[in-house]
């Protein structure tokens, strides 16, 4: 019977992890290289994969435990209201959002930072609390947390991170055991919130992309030409697709941000069926590893955690694929892996990496640790 000193190597580099999320960037890549921009887009996306794949094994390597302390999570979510807070000041608007800390050619989204920390302090009051969730104080105060950042995101404007902040509290709210009478309240609540934002909250163009989603034929020439697009390109792939290097809605820029936003319906036009299929079952087997590995986290905060990183990739893939077939309304939403961009690949591989370290390192929690989480200490 093999010691668990030889079975740790199996977990400290994750294959059945790592490459499906490695075979997805590849993929969006290889997309990406069939654009009119594609010289510019596919190498710096190479790179900038070179250097999340890096983090991700030296996370992996590294005793990660260290996150599951206090002191480490409060300071991660301190940074993260910073920099958000930050933004509304100093960075410049990019298609009306301040969302991005500009360096040259190098921009950064703390929103994606924000996830992380979102999720680490999340999984430390639930691990100490779930026990407890029946008591509606723990509801509101994680919920103040949760809502203090998707705030902060919202006044940017950038609705899509605030529904994917929103989703992940609720997703963990929702594994952690909250009561359907709780739930009823909170329903109610986000009733009147979505009143209050409709007619206070949601910038004019937000409004219309909502009203061109119940009538997308009504506008397809303005607020509702996104969603017609991406609608078409899907539609045109058919059941093997155009071709690599064949998609008209992006090479001929029908599709509009199709290196990010809408990276799915470009992939779509040019694999067809056939190639969704293939994609999301990539997705799948990501999302069944760490569904596995959160059943046998050794403490409530390595099983939350990984949870949440759980609940933010299907979000994302849900949200970003529903846009595209026109199932919801148009957020400009990126894909885990696939889409363009640095700093939401940097985050989603050094998720992993962290779930990796944790998973491999969490036999060794000590009992008064695990005892904490219990008894809500």
């Amino acid at each position: 019977m093999p010691s668990e000193s030889s079975a740790r190597p199996h977990l400290f580099f994750d294959w059945t992890l790592f490459l499906p999320a490695l075979t997805l960037s590849l993929v969006g890549i290889l997309t990406m290289s069939t654009f009119g921009q594609g010289s510019s887009l596919a190498p710096r996306q190479l790179l900038w994969l070179a250097v999340a794949t890096s983090l991700y094994f030296i996370l992996a390597t590294f005793d990660m435990r260290f996150i599951r302390r206090v002191s480490v999570i409060m300071s991660l979510y301190g940074i993260a209201f910073v920099l958000l807070a930050l933004l509304l000041f100093v960075a410049h608007p990019v298609m009306g959002a301040r969302a991005w800390f500009s360096f040259g050619l190098i921009s950064f989204q703390p929103a994606d930072f924000a996830k992380l920390a979102l999720i680490a302090l999340l999984a430390k009051y639930l691990s100490r609390r779930h026990v407890e969730i029946g008591d509606f104080r723990h509801i509101i105060v994680s919920g103040a947390y949760a809502l203090t950042l998707t705030l902060l995101i919202l006044v940017e404007p950038d609705m899509g991170n605030a529904i994917i902040f929103g989703t992940l509290w609720l997703g963990m709210m929702l594994v952690s055991g909250i009561s359907k009478k709780h739930l009823a309240v909170l329903g109610l609540t986000a009733l009147v919130i979505g009143s209050f934002l409709w007619f206070e909250g949601l910038k004019p163009y937000q409004r219309t992309r909502i009203i061109s989603f119940v009538n997308p034929a009504a506008d397809i020439h303005g607020s509702g030409y996104n969603a017609y697009q991406a609608k078409i390109a899907v539609g045109s792939g058919e059941l093997w697709g155009k071709g690599i290097g064949y998609g008209t809605q992006s090479k001929l820029r029908f599709l509009p941000e199709y290196q990010t936003d809408f990276i799915f319906a470009a992939y779509a036009e040019e694999w067809g069926f056939a190639g969704v299929v293939l994609l999301l079952s990539l997705y799948a087997l990501l999302f069944i590893r760490l569904g596995q590995i959160a059943r046998a986290a050794a403490t409530n905060f390595d099983a939350f955690f990984t949870i949440g990183v759980l609940i933010l990739f299907s979000a994302h893939v849900a949200i970003h694929v529903g846009i595209s077939l026109g199932l919801l309304p148009v957020t400009g939403q990126t894909i885990p892996f696939m889409s363009s961009g640095g700093s939401h690949l940097v985050l989603e591989f050094a998720l992993l990496g962290i779930v990796t370290s944790l998973a491999r390192h969490g036999r060794g929690a000590t009992r008064d640790i695990s005892a904490n989480e219990y008894v809500g200490g």
